[in-house]
């Protein structure tokens, strides 16, 4: 009996992996439409164990895709879409060509439109796992919301992420969902937490546009994104708004029909909205949001598990405390400070802002209001100023809730030189992290900044030469009562060090005790490290390899940064000093 065997690369890897060129035989695609599918889908590339099994031993890198991930392609209802699409594309194309305009707007009438619910629906299942993937998305959709129109991204398209995306903010203020922001050179950073999924974003600094060469990014990619996105961000805006008790889409709670004149209704509404300064109307004032309400822990007999509750229940009244932090708070904008980013915070710990009329759409209390606790500024100095308002810097807002506590207000007064924005999103639990000194003063209360050990050094310095001064005098008198004595002893003393040293050649002497030689310690903990590394297997070795260098790396990059911190508060001490002097000088004048 003769076993016939499978033939080479008909099982394992050469079976199960396709390249991209036979995925797109096979689902008859050109390869523009194939990337768009994919995108749209979550498809990507895979990479193999054995690379030349998987390319059945063809010779260099090519694109390779799973077998099922083609199969399931295979059932995609887009693809008879997208195949309409090119047929429609060719029909006008030829209408066109031979001057058939009354079919050509027959055709443009019935133009065929991609559906992508779905899609949204089949990638997640439930709303928790929409939010799990939603920092990317949002991060999208507030890019794609700066752009003006170009030829490579659609006008529609960059005006529904602006309205989705001041949509999501709304909610997050209705919710109180805010829970850490940093500004950096890239733009704002933030994250919430919404039905205990932590979401992080980043929203661009709003400056000119500069338009970028095709070659530099790919927008057409982006853009089949964004396409996808905005179908996914409206069906959790959808979802949050109804479970925040709130109408969707937002529908303000006044409105001011003198202003409603001036301007289109729709745009007024628009604008009013995308200002972020006005509640917005309940579906039912009866009902209350869930989140609102206190939680009621369990209780458990483990010491680790009552403990975990502590800390969970410390947590809780911490957060609970930051949603209320701006609470009672008057802001005024200046018109030079960043309004959305601020009005955003502002609002969603409690605070009421408003800025000049002549400004923006939203302004909700004017200059004059003398109850006006907090105005934001950023420039040197005002002309006009109120005895009942502080004027700080945009930065403390930005501090207060990292700290989660209203900060002072001193250092951070208009003119005054800002203290270093930490970042929060940064875990210093972990080893071969670098913290900044302002950090660990804040961390551990008893450790002490260098402005502060100069300021109680200057202090010694000044009691000293107050101490020195009037002991002076004293040590002249001493000093020749001194040598006069010292004349007289010397003969004494002379003849009791001779007796001394007798005695202790007499004397027995008790047994020292070896101490250990500390490098002889540190060669033997070598040694025994090495031979620990020695008997590592083989299959981990190269694991343990890169992360030893990983941990070099990271070393290497803290002692940088620490000499660099070095430098820098060795010329401020230098300043500092010479300050100092030139103060005393002037006084001394």
């Amino acid at each position: 009996m003769v076993v016939i065997g499978k033939k080479k690369y008909e099982s394992g890897e050469g079976a199960q992996f396709m390249s991209r060129k036979a995925a797109l035989k096979k689902l008859q695609l050109t390869l523009k439409d194939f990337r768009r599918l994919c995108i749209l889908k979550g498809i990507y590339p895979r990479e193999p164990r054995n690379r030349k099994r998987a390319q059945k031993g063809q010779s260099g890198i090519k694109t390779l895709y799973h077998k099922k991930d083609i199969q399931f392609l295979m059932h995609e209802p887009i693809i008879w879409k997208l195949r309409e699409l090119k047929v429609f594309t060719r029909k006008v194309e030829r209408a066109k060509a031979l001057r058939e305009f009354s079919d050509m707007r027959r055709y443009l009438s019935n133009h065929p439109t991609l559906k992508l619910d779905h899609i949204v629906k089949e990638r997640y299942p439930t709303f928790i796992d929409a939010l799990r993937d939603l920092d990317d998305c949002l991060t999208l959709c507030f890019l794609f919301s700066t752009f003006p129109s170009l030829n490579h991204v659609p006008r529609d398209q960059s005006l529904l992420c602006r309205r989705l995306t001041v949509e999501f903010l709304h909610a997050v203020i209705a919710a109180k969902a805010l829970r850490k922001v940093f500004v950096s050179i890239k733009g704002y950073y933030y994250q919430a937490e919404i039905k205990g999924q932590t979401i992080n974003w980043i929203v661009p600094h709003h400056f000119g546009f500069e338009p970028q060469a095709k070659n530099d990014v790919d927008f057409k990619m982006m853009s089949i994104f964004v396409e996808f996105y905005i179908m996914m961000l409206g069906f959790v805006n959808f979802r949050l708004y109804h479970t925040l008790n709130l109408y969707y889409p937002p529908k303000l709670t006044t409105h001011d029909n003198s202003e409603k004149i001036l301007v289109d209704e729709e745009t007024y509404v628009s604008e009013r909205i995308a200002a972020l300064n006005v509640p917005l109307i309940n579906l039912d004032s009866t009902l209350q949001n869930t989140e609102d309400e206190e939680l009621e822990m369990d209780q458990f007999t483990n010491e680790s598990e009552a403990t975990k509750l502590e800390e969970a229940k410390i947590e809780a009244d911490k957060i609970k405390k930051l949603k209320t932090l701006f609470k009672d708070l008057k802001v005024f904008l200046n018109r030079e400070v960043p309004r959305e980013p601020l009005v955003f915070i502002l609002r969603c710990f409690g605070a009421e802002v408003s800025w000049d009329k002549l400004l923006f759409v939203g302004a909700s209390f004017d200059e004059n209001d003398e109850t006006i606790t907090h105005h934001i500024v950023d420039r040197p100095n005002m002309t006009k100023q109120y005895i009942s308002r502080y004027y700080v810097q945009p930065q403390w807002v930005f501090d207060s809730v990292n700290a989660r506590e209203l900060l002072p207000v001193e250092k951070y007064l208009m003119g005054c030189v800002l203290p270093p924005h930490l970042s929060p999103f940064s875990d210093n639990q972990h080893d071969q992290t670098y913290i900044p000194p302002e950090e660990r003063a804040l961390m551990d209360p008893d450790f002490r900044l260098n402005d502060e050990e100069d300021e109680s050094e200057e202090e010694t310095e000044n009691e000293n030469e107050k101490e020195e001064n009037e002991i002076g005098e004293e040590d002249l008198e001493n000093d020749l009562k001194e040598e006069i004595e010292m004349n007289k002893s010397d003969e004494v003393n002379e003849k009791e060090q001779e007796r001394d040293r007798l005695k202790k050649k007499m004397k027995v002497k008790t047994g020292e005790v070896m101490k250990e030689d500390p490098w002889e310690k540190k060669r033997l903990e070598k040694q025994e490290y090495r031979l620990r590394e020695r008997m590592i297997k083989k299959k981990h070795r190269k694991l343990y390899r890169s992360m030893m260098e990983g941990r070099k790396e990271r070393a290497k990059q803290i002692w940088l940064l620490r000499k660099k911190r070095r430098l820098h508060d060795t010329v401020e001490k230098q300043k500092r000093k010479e300050e100092r002097k030139q103060k005393k000088i002037k006084v001394a004048e």
